[in-house]
């Protein structure tokens, strides 16, 4: 299911000067991922046997393709609060397919994802090297899944999911979905997982709206990332770590949900809120 705004996405010709901008960053952007994803992969070949699960060496490849992305799209990345030491998983706001790079620039994290994002041109390749947890939304399969969930987990790993279920615009965070925080609550996890809310947030580049960044419903992927690749100077995301949640110290799925939704929601900027009503209004 994905969520569709009241008003439509605007849309915004590339200048000349933009598409001189797409041809030089769509080739260095590209030098950079693919490259990296090469690398990775033939680190992989020596990863893989000596530590099975544990990656102790690519994720830092990971870190530096993503970083270096942003500094070719002339996004400013920022970070605000203490990342999680302690062995657990990480939730978000999702409000475009950059959140990707932007969570992976800081932090060592893997995500879950829906199995459809495996078979996506591009972002799907770079999924399945990078440790995607990939999850089918099957009654059937969620005894395996929970599975999966514990032993990625119990080998350190930092799982990181999106509880909205969809990505927005950008200016407002959905209701969590309690689903996949019911793993946590298994006995091996429970007394010794912790859950970090974190929140993202995008600024438009000057001159563009407050929605720039959002990629939602049916946008196209190739229109949105040309958009992207065209912006002008201005754009940053900053990523705001929250306190981390103790699992045991709440009763269920639905009340940790709850918890993390509101600290991701009180990261978010009030003026976003202003704004989201004002395309609301448009209606």
């Amino acid at each position: 299911m994905t969520w569709e705004s009241d008003s439509p996405a605007e849309e915004k010709s590339i200048s000349p000067l933009g598409w001189l901008r797409v041809g030089v960053r769509a080739v260095l952007l590209a030098l950079l991922v693919f490259g990296g994803l090469a690398l990775l992969l033939a680190l992989r070949l020596f990863e893989r046997p000596l530590f099975g699960l544990n990656r102790p060496w690519t994720p830092y490849i990971t870190q530096v393709v993503c970083r270096g992305a942003f500094v070719i799209l002339g996004v400013e990345h920022r970070a605000e609060g203490s990342q999680m030491k302690d062995a657990g998983a990480v939730v978000a706001n999702h409000s475009s397919w950059l959140d990707i790079f932007t969570l992976n620039a800081r932090k060592r994290v893997y995500f879950v994802s829906k199995s459809e994002v495996a078979r996506w041109p591009g972002i799907g390749w770079l999924a399945r090297a990078t440790g995607t947890v990939f999850i089918k939304r099957d009654p059937r399969e969620a005894k395996l899944q929970q599975e999966i969930f514990e032993a990625r987990l119990l080998a350190g790993h930092k799982l990181l999911f999106f509880p909205e279920g969809t990505s927005t615009d950008g200016l407002r965070v959905l209701p969590f979905k309690p689903t996949l925080f019911q793993a946590f609550f298994a006995k091996p996890l429970r007394d010794r997982l912790f859950v970090q809310p974190v929140t993202v947030v995008y600024e438009a580049p000057f001159g563009e709206t407050a929605r720039f960044y959002g990629w939602w419903g049916d946008m196209d992927f190739g229109s949105h990332l040309l958009k992207t690749l065209s912006a002008g100077r201005g754009g940053r995301v900053t990523v705001k770590y929250h306190t981390p949640l103790r699992v045991a110290d709440f009763s269920d799925r639905k009340v940790l949900a709850k918890a993390a939704e509101a600290a991701v929601r009180k990261g978010m900027p009030l003026e976003f809120a202003e704004v989201a009503e004002v395309y609301h209004a448009r209606r």
